[in-house]
C-alpha cells in the first residue's frame, strides 16, 4: 500500500519553531519529488516547497523564505519541512505528497498524498 505519513505538527508560540516529517511506505522516497502543501482555514490548499530528485529545492511562499526550510534523507524515506519563527497565519493543516516528475505547486499534480497534520501557532 502506497502511504505517506506526516508528524510533528503541534501547538507553537509565535516565534517558535517545528520540525515536521514524512515518511513513505510502500515506495522508494527518493525515486519520486516530494511536497509539502498547507490548508489553512478558509483558504485553499496551498504549494509551500518541493524538494526534486536531485535535491534541489523549491519554494512557493513568499512568507516562508528564509523561516522553512525542506530536507530529504532517502536511507530512512522521509522528507523533513523545517520551519522557524513561526506566525499566526502560518497555522493550517501540512500535507506532503509525490509526484513521479519535476517540482510543481500544483496539487493535481502529485498521486499519494498523506493524511496531513496540524500546525497550530497562538499565543
Amino acid at each position: 500500500q502506497l502511504q505517506l505519513v506526516e508528524s510533528g505538527g503541534g501547538l507553537v508560540q509565535p516565534g517558535g519553531s517545528l520540525r515536521l516529517s514524512c515518511t513513505a511506505s510502500g515506495f522508494t522516497l527518493g525515486e519520486y519529488v516530494i511536497g509539502w502543501f498547507r490548508r489553512a482555514p478558509g483558504k485553499e490548499r496551498e504549494g509551500v516547497m518541493c524538494t526534486s530528485l536531485t535535491l534541489g529545492v523549491y519554494q512557493y511562499l513568499n512568507s516562508a523564505k528564509g523561516r522553512f526550510t525542506m530536507s530529504r534523507d532517502n536511507a530512512k524515506n522521509t522528507a523533513y519541512l523545517e520551519m522557524k519563527d513561526l506566525q499566526p497565519e502560518d497555522t493550517a493543516i501540512y500535507y506532503c505528497a509525490r509526484r513521479d516528475g519535476g517540482c510543481s505547486p500544483y496539487e493535481h499534480w502529485y498521486d499519494v498524498w498523506g493524511q496531513g497534520t496540524q500546525v497550530s501557532v497562538s499565543s
